[in-house]
């Protein structure tokens, strides 16, 4: 993300220096972290290749993947790798059918035994011998692709579950926006709602442009009630995006 903000505002000889040498990567990978459809857009247009996307836990290694030849579809991690059981399951852990989210089950050589001397977290990570792995997807056309983590990413709001990400991806289309991370915070009427941290693009952003131009683009549940204007967001050592700390930057607004 910081390559393509970094892009943007290069001379254009340089745009051009730099996608010439980024032709001749022979491969380039994404991890760690679901990626947006528009920075696998804009990698694909200044580097002509596309971002091969997969998916993993330290839990159990690398299970997911789009291929290395054949399509690499935007927005979704992949298919399971060689040797890998995976389903989707509701609640009642339950198989789901394809098109229904459900969360990530996966059996395998490569998944861990055991939460070093933390017997009762393995206990509750397994179920019948499936690793749960608290994140949720939805399966179409043999592709899998991630809503988020169950604790973190799945908003209840007016009971109905909401996906952070998925309200990330349609903020990123706002021409003034650079980026976008939802949370959510408790409220007495809504259960949880919906707030937006965002970087802008352009100083013609404001938090009330954002809120009314969400009306059209957001049924109501979906829909950002706050929204905070950030130079970057607080992340990690990886560069995740601490979606804990920003959860208490609103909490504090809604004081």
């Amino acid at each position: 993300a910081k390559l393509m903000e970094w892009f943007d505002y290069v001379d254009p000889n340089e745009q051009l220096k730099l996608s010439k040498a980024l032709s001749n990567l022979r491969l380039t990978v994404s991890g760690s972290a679901p990626l947006s459809t528009s920075l696998f857009d804009q990698w694909s247009e200044i580097s002509g290749h596309k971002m091969l996307e997969r998916y993993g836990m330290t839990e159990t290694g690398m299970i997911l993947s789009n291929p290395l030849y054949g399509e690499r579809r935007k927005g979704a991690v992949g298919q399971p790798l060689p040797g890998v059981s995976m389903k989707l399951v509701d609640e009642q852990r339950q198989e789901i059918a394809p098109g229904v989210p459900g969360e990530v089950m996966v059996k395998g050589k490569g998944v861990f035994s055991e939460y070093w001397r933390r017997p009762g977290e393995t206990r509750a990570s397994f179920h019948k011998g499936w690793f749960q792995t608290g994140d949720l997807s939805v399966e179409e056309d043999g592709y899998y692709r991630l809503l988020g983590r169950l604790n973190q990413d799945i908003i209840k709001t007016g009971g109905h579950k909401v996906s952070a990400l998925e309200i990330e991806e349609v903020l990123r289309e706002h021409p003034d926006i650079n980026d976008a991370s939802v949370v959510s915070i408790h409220d007495n009427i809504w259960g949880e709602i919906v707030c937006a941290a965002v970087i802008p693009r352009t100083e013609l952003l404001s938090d009330d442009s954002i809120l009314e131009w969400s009306k059209d683009k957001f049924i109501t549940h979906k829909r950002p009630r706050k929204s905070l204007i950030m130079n970057d967001f607080p992340r990690n050592n990886l560069g995740k995006v601490i979606k804990s700390d920003l959860r208490e930057m609103f909490e504090k607004l809604s004081e």
